[in-house]
């Protein structure tokens, strides 16, 4: 994994820069773990791959349940509504958690995310597969959620301290496919093994791969002090700068002021902006299971399968554009052009929603064209936005993605919440559709009986069974026969679910495609109210004007260098 090419002086960094603060104990690293150096290359992308793999389980936990949702729903005998609000909990928990989160920028990172993936890792071997009731289940998810909330702020602020602006897009590209990847691990997994595996099972295979992530950052994941990590790196080249300050660098402000700094229309409204965006993203997490058992019939495996046409192609996409972006030096056009472009797929994709012929390959043609196109605004849009914070106050990092990460959570709880209010479908077609089905294919021979002799069994329905009138008896035995008769009988209870539930889902049914298709039209909206955010963040439009930029800052870094040697001397 690179965040940028190596500049040429990053080859030689000597023994003071092995990248290991000195402990008077090995079990001190284990709490200790600020650099006093900037770290050479090596380690820089050891600790950048660790914060990846780290976003990537921890999603994967946090994402699996919404891959077996059905299961999870009959298993508890939830209703739609509940299991909707397991997820409005636990996202509007992760929000409040992302403003704790902000205090990282004064207790660090590093710690936060180790420790909270050990936690993780454990509700999701040994709490939810074992949760003994669906009140359980709502209370550990929302544990779950808090410490992703957490883990939110601190893993991108771990990024942007390792990565100087000039590789900050392919380093945020990076972060940024721990959710998609975990999507991805998510849906590869249960549709290779929902066939012989349970929700149970899912769930905890995404904790044996927490632990092991747990372990290898335990050992090896480090931060920078706060005095390095307070500065703006705008390239490698400016490393003995950011050090030299840093040996000078007075007291830190005061973190009430950095969320007054925070609190701005850029800031705020360009967080705001992108989680708007991405509610396709949150609906594809959180929906598609639903939305296409609903209304094309397809099962958790098939449509598991389908997604990750959506996931594999947003996670190449996002690297890739990290790295064109840095290479250019913008970030602006490349979010513009993703951005149009998503916004024509998600509108093509909402009025396919409604054909029931669509076919499987071109739902997944359209995932792949929205899953590019997203990645193609994501990546440089988190390096912008840090860039953005960094222009208020690098030191306040931490503070700033604790703006957008409650932001963010704050709109998944509330889209989501949205959802059954929307999709009136929703509810009786996951509560009743699957029971409703086979009860038909199971009263399909009765029904049939029925059907034959309408006025008939119109007058039997008026009693129960063992009070019908002798006469009456007599007449169903002659017109219909005792074995047909017996056929009706025992299918009682599937005809009383039938009629308790029947006309409900059928409607359901035909409603459904034209409710989702409003639904993924709102996204589409999201992603249109997106664009005039873009204007109001850091950084360049013209490629040329970005260079003669960075040839300006590389002057002004040596200027400062040179009087710095004259005063040590």
């Amino acid at each position: 994994m690179t965040a940028m090419p190596a500049s040429p002086d990053d080859t030689n960094l000597g023994p003071a820069d092995a990248g290991t603060p000195e402990t008077p104990h090995r079990a001190a690293r284990l709490w200790r773990r600020e650099l006093d150096h900037y770290p050479v290359t090596s380690h820089r992308m050891a600790y950048l791959a660790i914060v990846v793999l780290t976003t990537v389980v921890l999603y994967y936990a946090l994402y699996v349940q919404y891959a077996v949702a059905t299961s999870i729903i009959t298993h508890f005998h939830m209703t739609y509504g509940y299991f909707v609000w397991v997820s409005v909990i636990g996202n509007g928990v992760g929000a409040f958690a992302s403003l704790v989160a902000g205090l990282a920028d004064r207790w660090g990172r590093a710690n936060m995310v180790v420790y909270g993936l050990l936690m993780a890792a454990l509700i999701s071997l040994l709490g939810l597969p074992n949760a003994p009731d669906k009140g359980t289940y709502l209370v550990l998810f929302a544990a779950l959620s808090f410490i992703e909330g957490i883990v939110l702020v601190a893993t991108p602020a771990l990024i942007r301290d390792f990565s100087p602006q000039l590789g900050r897009a392919t380093a945020m590209g990076y972060w940024t496919m721990g959710p998609v990847i975990g999507s991805l691990v998510v849906t590869v997994v249960t549709s290779s093994t929902l066939s012989f595996a349970g929700w149970q099972d899912e769930l905890r295979y995404s904790g044996w791969a927490g632990l092991a992530v747990f372990a290898l950052a335990l050992l090896g994941l480090r931060e920078l002090s706060p005095r390095l990590r307070d500065q703006i790196m705008v390239s490698l080249r400016d490393r003995a700068l950011v050090e030299a300050r840093a040996k000078g660098a007075g007291p830190a402000t005061a973190a009430g002021s950095h969320w007054r700094q925070m609190l701005r229309l850029d800031i705020v409204g360009s967080a705001t902006a992108i989680s708007l965006f991405l509610l396709l993203y949150f609906g594809a997490v959180g929906n598609f299971v639903v939305y296409f058992a609903a209304t094309f019939g397809y099962s958790e495996q098939r449509t598991n399968g389908l997604a990750n046409w959506y996931w594999a192609a947003n996670a190449v996409a996002l690297v890739a554009a990290g790295l064109l972006s840095d290479r250019l030096r913008v970030r602006k056009p490349f979010m513009i052009v993703g951005a149009v472009g998503s916004l024509a797929a998600t509108t093509l994709f909402a009025l396919r929603a409604t054909e029931p012929g669509t076919g499987y390959y071109t739902f997944a043609a359209l995932f792949v064209a929205i899953g590019v196109l997203t990645g193609v605004t994501y990546a440089p849009w988190m390096a912008s936005f840090t860039e953005t914070v960094e222009k208020r106050n690098p030191a306040a990092t931490a503070t700033g993605l604790a703006v957008w990460g409650w932001i963010i959570r704050a709109v998944v709880a509330v889209s989501t919440a949205f959802v059954p209010v929307v999709v009136t479908s929703a509810t009786p077609l996951v509560e009743h559709g699957a029971e409703v089905k086979a009860a038909s294919v199971r009263a399909a021979p009765a029904l049939a009986v029925i059907d034959a002799h309408p006025r008939l069994f119109a007058k039997l329905g008026a009693y129960p069974p063992n009070a019908v009138p002798p006469a009456l008896a007599a007449q169903a035995a002659r017109e219909v026969g005792e074995k047909d008769l017996a056929t009706v009988r025992k299918a009682q209870p599937q005809l009383a679910l039938l009629r308790r539930y029947g006309s409900q889902v059928k409607s359901a049914a035909d409603q459904g495609p034209g409710q989702w298709r409003t639904w993924w039209l709102i996204c589409a909206a999201g992603q249109l109210i997106f664009l005039p955010f873009i204007f109001v963040m850091a950084g360049r439009w013209s490629p040329r004007r970005a260079r003669e930029e960075a040839v300006e800052h590389q002057r002004a870094v040596d200027r400062e260098l040179a009087v710095l040697a004259e005063q040590g001397g």
